[in-house]
């Protein structure tokens, strides 16, 4: 089905996903699969995902309107490693081709390199600007470093530019993070992420919150801090278009878009997810296992499933309900997006409901009850 986004239609998305899994430094938080002590598995690494690819290819891989390297920290690759990639991965013209990097691992060259190889959006891991807040999140950047990162992206060429951000650091109060988003104002990027930490039980973080080490992340100033986050971007320019993303016109990332309206990607790289035509997968967890089931020929995909068309549409109305697109509820569910609207937590727009800022701190939730009072017809 195609699907309109802004006059774009959607239909026409794919996207390919690369999952770049080493990192220098493994911080508290983080519960993504990573690793800080497998530098020595890159070449084989890059190499193993290009041959990956050119299989892909050959069975009929979609020429890419998206790309996206995420991590882990893809910056740590070098721009011959970048490029051997992009070289392997058909793009459509005017593909939009993402790199996520850390303020750390970037300098003008780099940069230049990236450029050079086809990268024309980077996402830099800003997470705070403030240094005590950093220290808890186990970051090693220094804030100075984020602009100096953004100068050499613009020096590149590369004119487009996210600053992720991470909100509700144990210590960090709601003057700390003002004084974030005014540092990120003023750095002029085209898009702004930001996401409420959460304490993975599995994570350094988290075990240090289970013992009563660190504080958890406190849910009123969480709330706090994002409905700031919302007033101070949208007066800045930008408008939010996902539950934690805000871009300036016509700046939003279009990959993560395909994610939340339904476009197909496919999935490169160990613990990389990807779907197509109704079906998904993930791949192995591990490098070590992802370079080993390639050199052997084998698929790398670890599972996969084929969701029945009720569980794909309850999906796709969650993920669009997410979105300043908003999603079409059942029409039994009336009742339910009229009490929404009277409380303030969402609007209609035509047929559709969109969430309001209130509406966004509790998605899930009401996500759940209009699709439990449509089935129910309550």
């Amino acid at each position: 089905m195609t699907r309109m986004v802004d006059g774009a239609a959607m239909g026409d998305a794919f996207g390919v996903y690369v999952h770049v899994p080493f990192c220098s430094h493994r911080c508290g938080y983080c519960d993504f699969a990573t690793w800080a002590d497998r530098a020595h598995l890159v070449d084989d690494y890059v190499a193993a995902c290009v041959v990956d690819l050119d299989r892909q290819r050959v069975a009929g891989l979609t020429p890419a309107t998206t790309v996206f390297l995420g991590g882990g920290t893809p910056s740590l690759l070098d721009g011959n490693q970048v490029a051997r990639l992009l070289d392997a991965i058909p793009r459509a013209v005017g593909a939009e081709v993402t790199v996520e990097c850390n303020p750390d691992t970037v300098d003008a060259e780099r940069l230049g390199a990236y450029a050079g190889a086809g990268v024309n959006r980077i996402s830099l891991g800003v997470q705070s600007m403030r240094p005590h807040v950093l220290a808890v999140l186990e970051r090693t950047h220094d804030p100075d470093n984020v602009a100096r990162a953004v100068a050499a992206a613009r020096g590149a060429g590369i004119d487009r530019i996210n600053l992720d951000l991470i909100y509700g650091t144990p210590g960090e109060t709601l003057e700390d993070f003002s004084a974030t988003l005014d540092a990120v104002l003023d750095l002029e990027p085209e898009h702004v992420s930001a996401y409420a930490l959460t304490a993975e039980p599995a994570t350094p973080l988290g075990q240090a919150v289970a013992r009563g080490a660190v504080a958890a992340p406190d849910d009123d100033t969480q709330a706090d801090m994002y409905l700031l986050a919302e007033a101070r971007l949208a007066a800045a320019g930008f408008g939010w278009y996902e539950i934690s993303n805000w871009a300036r016109a016509g700046e939003e990332c279009r990959h993560n878009l395909g994610y939340w309206l339904g476009a197909d990607w496919t999935a490169v790289g160990c613990a990389a997810h990807g779907r197509r035509d109704g079906r998904r997968w993930w791949n192995v967890r591990t490098p070590e296992r992802y370079i080993d089931r390639i050199r052997a020929g084998e698929d790398p995909a670890q599972g996969d499933e084929v969701l029945d068309p009720a569980a794909r549409r309850e999906e796709e109305f969650g993920l669009r309900l997410r979105t300043r697109f908003g999603a079409a509820a059942d029409p039994r569910a009336d009742g339910v997006v009229e009490d929404l609207v009277a409380g303030g937590l969402a609007r209609r727009v035509d047929d559709l409901v969109v969430l309001t800022p209130p509406g966004r701190l509790v998605a899930s939730d009401l996500t759940a009850r209009l699709l439990i009072a449509g089935a129910a017809g309550v």
